[in-house]
């Protein structure tokens, strides 16, 4: 009977389940499902970096959809709608990771950042609260910064944001949410230190070299920094400090940046000539 039985498993590799049994099928799809879980885990870390955010989002969405249970591809679909810029969108999905009993901390302070960038802050700062003293990473206190900021709380602000750029190699970003924080405060002269230093970790980063310029104009000065910029960046930033001289009352001196402007831009440059147009339309009148 053991000869029969062998005989007829060699036979035919499309009875393997029956000679296998049951068991050992299942061993099989399990085993399956483990390289197929690897591999995916693999793919959603490739579309979470992916170039174009809604890509992203899509992939995550229609895993989502196929499998509802899986707290892992609710995360990967919360942060790819922050990415894309979507929030609110983001924040319920957030809201249905950490009612989950496998959400994290780490969790929380995702949940956290969509609702700061929807402007929820009560919201988020409810689930700051929740997270334990003992969590201490560079997110966690960007975070705890930005909160103190829209509380006008000052002290713990600089605080935070002094121990976030400690703990993290990319602190451009950082630095120039600590300028801009100054720049609200009328700490002039502190904010445009804060945007130079951002822009040593990253010179391309131009929302930075924007805060600069309006740093030097409330100092009234109306000159570029030397900093590495395009043509268009340029006229840019001429711009912005052509509307900030203006906003100083050097209604004249504004114009001629504004003129400057629309002289050094590639193209038409439509803002700066519409900012030029009302300001003499209004000397006229």
């Amino acid at each position: 009977m053991r000869h029969i039985m062998t005989s007829l498993c060699l036979g035919s590799a499309l009875v393997l389940s029956a000679c296998s049994g049951e068991q050992d099928s299942a061993e099989l799809d399990s085993a399956f499902k483990a390289v197929n879980v690897i591999d995916e885990s693999g793919l959603n870390d490739i579309m979470l970096n992916s170039p174009d955010p809604n890509e992203a989002v899509r992939y995550f969405a229609r895993a989502t959809a196929e499998n509802p249970e899986r707290i892992d591809l609710k995360r990967g679909h919360a942060k790819a709608l922050v990415r894309a810029g979507k929030p609110t969108q983001a924040s319920a999905i957030w809201a249905q990771v950490i009612a989950s009993p496998e959400a994290t901390d780490d969790d929380r302070l995702g949940y956290a950042e969509a609702l700061i960038r929807s402007g929820e802050w009560d919201r988020a700062e409810e689930q700051l609260d929740a997270i334990p003293p003992t969590m201490e990473n560079f997110d966690r206190y960007r975070l705890e910064a930005m909160m103190a900021d829209a509380n006008q709380e000052w002290e713990k602000a600089d605080s935070f944001y002094e121990i976030a750029v400690g703990l993290t190699t990319t602190p451009a970003g950082t630095l120039n949410n600590w300028g801009y924080s100054k720049l609200t405060r009328g700490e002039f002269v502190e904010a445009e230190r804060m945007f130079g230093e951002a822009l040593g970790y990253d010179p391309k980063l131009f929302t930075a070299k924007n805060n600069l310029v309006l740093a030097r104009g409330a100092q009234r000065k109306y000159d570029l920094p030397i900093i590495q910029m395009t043509q268009v960046e340029r006229a840019q930033l001429l711009h912005t400090l052509g509307l900030s001289a203006v906003k100083q009352g050097d209604v004249e001196i504004g114009k001629g940046l504004l003129r400057d402007a629309i002289e050094t831009h590639p193209q038409h440059f439509d803002a700066a000539a519409r900012s030029l147009a009302a300001l003499e339309a209004n000397v006229v009148n």
